[in-house]
């Protein structure tokens, strides 16, 4: 066993000392990790019982930290006045590939239960900036697409959130009360309602605590990242005792957070560039070990058939959709429709959800959401730096020639 832990760690640093380079090629860390736990398993060398429930831990706690994270780095005030485009993309294009999402999925899964094919439509909603870096690293694309790529894939994670544990609480309703009567309704209510009451109130609290601490120097930058991740925990496990869903109790406190202290802390926008990438490649090794070989022997052709047009289709026309009306110009709207690749937060929400779903449709809703995020690796990750690229430049002459 140390032998092949040596091989991952090894990898790490092989891929570590080569990522600048490597992230103006088609060659993305996702790809490379996804591919690395897939070959692993292949090789038979990794007991996967043993590393499901690592897979499961890694996966709550980078969902509980990136949440946090992501939310405060958020200027809601900002939001409102500057960011039209990803507002816009979040308010109406979410809602919107969702709704796309689900009629499609009719077609392609006639068998399947409506609440069913719901819950994957908005599984497979959120983004992730991490499969298409070099579209956000490369400053040839205008900084406005850029932050606006950015902001969105931070946000939608948590925006979708509740509508993923509404359509997973439905479906668990279904079946009426579990073995304990438990009404799986009236707790997902609570739950959604809860959730957002506790993580407000941590993170204003825990806003109000770090600006005192500061202002009377009690306290240092490499102290304060330690209290953001404990806080993130704190409201994480504070909305669970009083049963409200600790994901958006996390997601809201770090909107709390991060828009009371405004700035102050350096750590909640260095972790996710720094030691948050090592928890994001740890993840995706862990997908690609114990989740992906299984899934892509559950693809069929109506799957396969289903996260393409999700992919070229339901995201693009949704994001197009949400942008008419703006002055984003229409290769913007398609540039900007393209690049919102499926990873992390479909893969864990997927791996969250499946533990209300019945055993008959558990499977169906796992193996779809981690075959969208392979095949999202590999095609959103070949043309995120070529795509950037030429973008680049059509946009360059666009805005030559418009000017005066």
């Amino acid at each position: 066993m140390q032998q092949y832990l040596l091989i991952i760690l090894v990898f790490t640093i092989a891929y570590a000392m080569m990522a600048k380079r490597l992230s103006s090629t088609i060659i993305t860390a996702p790809m490379m990790f996804l591919l690395l736990g897939f070959l692993l398993e292949k090789l038979d060398v990794i007991n996967i019982e043993q590393a499901e429930p690592l897979l499961h831990l890694i996966a709550e706690i980078s969902l509980i930290v990136l949440l946090f994270l992501d939310a405060s780095q958020t200027d809601l005030k900002s939001l409102k006045s500057k960011y039209v485009w990803p507002t816009r993309m979040l308010l109406i294009g979410l809602p919107l590939a969702v709704g796309l999402g689900f009629i499609a999925s009719t077609l392609f899964f006639p068998g399947i239960p409506l609440i069913v094919l719901a819950l994957v439509a908005a599984i497979l909603s959120p983004t992730d900036a991490a499969l298409g870096q070099a579209v956000v690293s490369n400053k040839g694309v205008p900084v406005a697409e850029r932050q606006c790529l950015t902001v969105e894939s931070g946000l939608n994670d948590g925006l979708a959130l509740p509508i993923i544990l509404l359509f997973a609480y439905m479906l668990a309703s279904l079946g009426g009360a579990d073995q304990e009567g438990k009404n799986w309704l009236l707790f997902g209510i609570k739950q959604i309602i809860l959730g957002p009451l506790v993580g407000i109130t941590i993170g204003w609290l825990g806003g109000k605590m770090f600006l005192i601490a500061e202002s009377r120097q009690l306290t240092a930058p490499t102290f304060e990242g330690i209290a953001v991740l404990a806080l993130a925990g704190c409201a994480y496990i504070m909305a669970e005792l009083v049963q409200g869903n600790g994901f958006i109790s996390a997601f809201t406190a770090g909107l709390a957070f991060g828009n009371l202290v405004k700035g102050h802390c350096r750590f909640i926008y260095e972790f996710t560039e720094s030691e948050g990438q090592m928890l994001i490649w740890t993840s995706f090794l862990l997908i690609g070990l114990v989740l992906v070989p299984e899934a892509i022997q559950h693809l069929t052709w109506p799957m396969f058939s289903f996260i393409l047009f999700s992919l070229f289709i339901v995201r693009p026309v949704s994001i197009y959709i949400s942008l008419l009306g703006t002055d984003s110009k229409k290769i913007t709207r398609i540039f900007l429709g393209w690049y919102g690749p499926r990873g992390l937060a479909t893969a864990l929400f997927a791996l969250l959800v499946i533990k209300g779903v019945t055993d008959e449709y558990a499977d169906f809703v796992l193996y779809t959401a981690i075959n969208a995020v392979w095949i999202s690796a590999i095609l959103h990750g070949i043309s995120a730096a070529p795509g950037a690229n030429w973008y680049a430049k059509k946009i360059k002459v666009i805005i030559q020639k418009d000017q005066p």
